[in-house]
């Protein structure tokens, strides 16, 4: 009873949040290409939704790490939904790179679109990645920070697997930072039955930049192995702090 009324609440702050950001990108386009303002009311969203319940603990590390003048290509680890909303604890104004099927979505594929969020087909992998690079250059020179789940599709058992070359491309074409964070929490919030886990714990760990310099002279291969070593061993690290 308690998960069916938190949804109907989920429900009513999203269309309420959803209508401001039209208003928002209607009135504040001629001056903010970049969308700071919705993407600042999706941060306050987010920060309702997760903060309401009493027994939810959200933990973010590494705050500190982050230069929020700079704009990087973020890459995630990705095991559910919960994912996309909990990035948002990083004080950056971003860019999804998603899947299309996620647009169909309800709410998540309107606010995909409100948000100016990349779709892309993975059917088509070359006409992705030639769209994940332009459009990704156009939006880190507007401003904003790009994105990406690595790994290209969920993690079935709640480790990092293999990564694919996209968004270390990007980095590379577009001379910015690769900036790693990890997840661990987010597939517990929603249990299998579909009701919330009220004493959820959720971990958001920020590990340094990988600076552009390094992005550019590493091998794509060597840098996305580089990455994937240290988001692994900050993994291990956040499981065993809750031991």
């Amino acid at each position: 009873m308690l998960s069916a009324l938190y949804y109907l609440f989920a429900v009513a702050i999203c269309t309420l949040f959803m209508i401001l950001s039209a208003v928002a990108l209607i009135v504040c386009w001629p001056f903010d290409k970049g969308r700071r303002t919705v993407h600042e009311l999706s941060r306050a969203l987010v920060r309702i939704f997760f903060a309401v319940p009493p027994r939810w603990r959200q933990r973010v590390i590494g705050r500190e790490l982050i230069d929020r003048k700079q704009r990087y290509v973020i890459v995630v680890n990705h095991n559910t939904v919960i994912d996309i909303p909990a990035l948002y604890y990083i004080p950056l104004n971003f860019r999804w790179v998603s899947k299309r099927e996620v647009f169909k979505v309800p709410f998540f594929g309107q606010y995909l679109v409100l948000h100016g969020d990349i779709c892309i087909d993975r059917g088509r992998a070359s006409e992705a990645m030639e769209q994940l690079l332009r459009e990704g250059r156009m939006w880190i020179g507007r401003g904003a920070s790009i994105a990406i789940f690595p790994e290209g599709t969920r993690s079935k058992d709640g480790e990092i697997h293999r990564f694919k070359a996209g968004a270390f491309a990007l980095a590379k074409e577009a001379g910015v930072a690769v900036l790693p964070v990890v997840l661990d929490g987010t597939p517990t919030l929603i249990r299998r039955n579909g009701l919330f886990n009220w004493g959820n714990r959720m971990t958001v760990r920020v590990l340094p930049p990988v600076p552009a310099g390094r992005v550019a002279q590493l091998d794509t291969h060597e840098l996305m192995d580089e990455v994937r070593g240290a988001m692994c061993a900050a993994l291990e690290e956040i499981r065993k702090d809750k031991r």
